[in-house]
């Protein structure tokens, strides 16, 4: 049992290099956080802080769900990201 919390360190910390991309919406009064490697993944926060620990719980379940499902599961790939 001593090294589940261990394992699970490591797991959360491999999640935290998916790219996030924050930003304001006046429509949704809002910030949004997307993780674009991790299809349909994203949140939502009242102040920018709020929408990155959002986002940062909702790539862990969008991975847990993947594993549960038997899905693959993209790895980071630590790119930045060009606009056109």
């Amino acid at each position: 049992m001593k090294n589940r919390g261990k394992l699970l360190k490591v797991t959360r910390m491999n999640e935290l290099k998916y790219e996030i991309i924050i930003y304001w919406s006046s429509e949704d009064n809002a910030y949004i956080a997307e993780a674009p490697e991790l299809p349909g993944c994203m949140a939502d926060g009242e102040n920018y802080k709020s929408a990155l620990t959002n986002i940062e719980t909702a790539i862990h379940e969008w991975i847990e769900t993947a594993k549960s499902l038997n899905r693959p599961i993209p790895e980071p790939k630590g790119r930045k990201l060009i606009y056109a």
